[in-house]
């Protein structure tokens, strides 16, 4: 019996992970694409001022390219059979944000207005998927 109701939990968090990792893919892939579509607005939306060729071209690699990046590996990591280790870089790949943000919260201040839930979002789901992650050697 404490066999099965372990295989049943370990299945239950292995959906919520693939569904935190789904949760993340979309919203990194569309952040990505409405990147390419309104780099203008989202980097103002971000405080951010493109400005010449050198301005675009670091905010599509940085942003946009990572974003699109970490929705990849978001769909890769959710597919079933994937190895934790997949989830773990996108978890890293998430809360490097906030920790970034954190960085220039000592100097600056705290974010404010939609940057601010950004952060609290990103926070919450790279900590979802670390607590969603097997315990070491654990396996169906």
């Amino acid at each position: 019996m404490s066999d099965q109701a372990g295989v049943a939990t370990l299945l239950r968090k292995q959906l919520w992970q693939r569904r935190v990792l789904q949760l993340i893919a979309y919203a990194y892939g569309m952040s990505a694409v409405a990147s390419l579509l309104f780099a203008d607005e989202m980097a103002a939306g971000m405080g951010i001022f493109l400005n010449g060729v050198n301005g675009y071209s670091q905010f599509y690699a940085s942003h946009t390219g990572v974003w699109a990046a970490t929705a990849a590996l978001a769909l890769f990591a959710a597919r079933q059979g994937e190895p934790p280790v997949f989830s773990d870089i996108t978890a890293l790949l998430v809360l490097a944000h906030p920790a970034g943000r954190l960085f220039a919260a000592i100097s600056f201040g705290m974010p404010r207005g939609f940057m601010l839930f950004l952060c609290v979002m990103e926070l919450l789901a790279g900590l979802a998927l670390l607590l969603l992650r097997p315990a070491r050697g654990q396996k169906l």
